[in-house]
């Protein structure tokens, strides 16, 4: 009973240490407590070191580090040391988190405990939503230095963003973001509960149906765009094609249609701004590494975003852009960038980008549905700066860790 609620508590540490807004207002403090938790489990449980474990853990560790390395001794400006080492803090982080499951008997350890903080969340944003309603005049402003939200005695947070508030036939409601930062990363935790719930779990139809609703009530395009690709897929896998196709229409519809309405609000309506930034955080990152691919120009945020201000795509993108309907309308950017995907490319190169993508799929985590379970995941660093924070850094490790521990049951075997 002891252990289960241990490895609950780091789950869910885990999971608001990629968004939350704990970690965001409380970030030293929050790891330092991720790490104290974590090393009192594996002591407080008595758990002997698997030797395996421990080597393809320390293995991954280093070999991670050492691209940290050669990234800040390449890159094309002075790097602030501080940034790398809280780089460092996250892959030590990340990597204790993984070698601390993967040392437990039951493999499945993990799945189980992140299915069940993830239902926490769900919950909790539901109830959230609701109460904003009765409590809208009694929050307050809390703020730190990259970022401000309204709270109600600090157990519900509510988005000062423009666009937060959403006027939808007549209701306006204030889009959901739980104990996170913004309503896309709520979404793609709540796609990947989901996608549990439907591929390892009971398959509650309840369960299901408020997992729907709460993320409808994020009315995050990315969130309503993964959660129709899920239902399609999954019913298509389940069901007779004729029944399939029938129940695809049924359900499908309404989702495709408030989707299509929220992206032509985007792209062509009020919110267009959003839709231009994520666009331009798409293509000029790209065109960064062009010029600069095979060690990128450095991970120091601040250093990256005073060379995006100053960094136009000498290409007439648009008529490329043209061709889809759309136009990108902002030729440059001082802010931090939406897709940690492309961040990352402009930041470290090409090589190092491919490699930590190919260990991001050769991941053995979630080893159900693994195509989906790409998309979910994929999708959702491409839509939000996710990539380098320990829930999907963890899936790069795993890559990794997979990797050395082979070699390491081969030298076993062959000794």
């Amino acid at each position: 009973m002891i252990a289960r609620v241990l490895h609950n508590i780091i789950a869910f540490l885990l999971v608001l240490s990629t968004g939350g807004l704990l970690f965001v207002f409380n970030r030293n403090i929050s790891f330092l407590v991720l790490v104290l938790v974590i090393i009192f489990s594996l002591v407080y449980l008595g758990k002997g070191i698997k030797s395996s474990v421990y080597y393809s853990s320390l293995l991954s560790f280093l070999a991670i580090v050492g691209l940290f390395i050669i990234n800040f001794s390449f890159a094309i400006t002075p790097q602030s040391i501080t940034k790398y080492i809280f780089f460092g803090i996250i892959i030590f982080t990340s990597t204790l988190i993984l070698f601390y499951f993967n040392n437990q008997d039951d493999k499945n350890t993990f799945i189980s405990s992140l299915y069940f903080v993830l239902k926490l969340f769900l919950f909790h944003s539901l109830f959230n939503f609701v109460l904003y309603f009765f409590v809208k005049n009694d929050l307050f402003l809390i703020t730190s230095d990259f970022h401000e939200s309204l709270t109600y005695n600090y157990l519900f947070y509510y988005s000062t963003k423009s666009g937060s508030l959403i006027n939808l036939f007549g209701l306006e409601f204030q889009r959901n973001i739980g104990l996170f930062w913004e309503p896309g990363i709520l979404q793609a935790y709540l796609n990947i509960l989901f996608f549990l719930e439907v591929t390892v779990f009971k398959r509650s139809r309840l369960l299901l149906a408020l997992i729907v609703i709460a993320i409808l009530l994020t009315y995050s395009t990315t969130g309503l765009m993964l959660l129709l690709i899920q239902i399609i897929y999954f019913l298509y896998q389940k069901f007779r094609k004729n029944i399939a196709i029938f129940l695809m229409i049924l359900i499908g519809i309404p989702l495709f249609m408030l989707l299509s309405f929220n992206m032509n609000e985007k792209i062509y309506g009020e919110r267009e701004l959003s839709f231009q930034k994520r666009l331009i955080d798409l293509t000029q990152p790209f065109f960064i590494a062009l010029e600069h691919p095979i060690t990128g120009v450095g991970l120091d945020i601040e250093a990256l975003q005073k060379l995006r201000e100053g960094f136009y795509i000498n290409y007439n993108i648009n008529e490329i852009l043209d061709k889809v309907g759309v136009q990108q309308k902002l030729e440059t950017t001082s802010k931090a960038g939406t897709n940690s995907v492309m961040s990352v490319l402009a930041s470290m190169g090409f090589p190092t980008t491919i490699l930590f993508l190919l260990m991001f799929i050769k991941q053995k985590i979630i080893t159900h549905h693994k195509l989906m379970w790409f998309v979910i995941t994929f999708v959702s660093v491409m839509s939000e700066p996710l990539l380098f924070r320990p829930f999907f850094f963890i899936l790069i490790i795993s890559g990794f860790y997979n990797f050395f521990y082979q070699i390491i049951n081969h030298k076993k075997q062959i000794a």
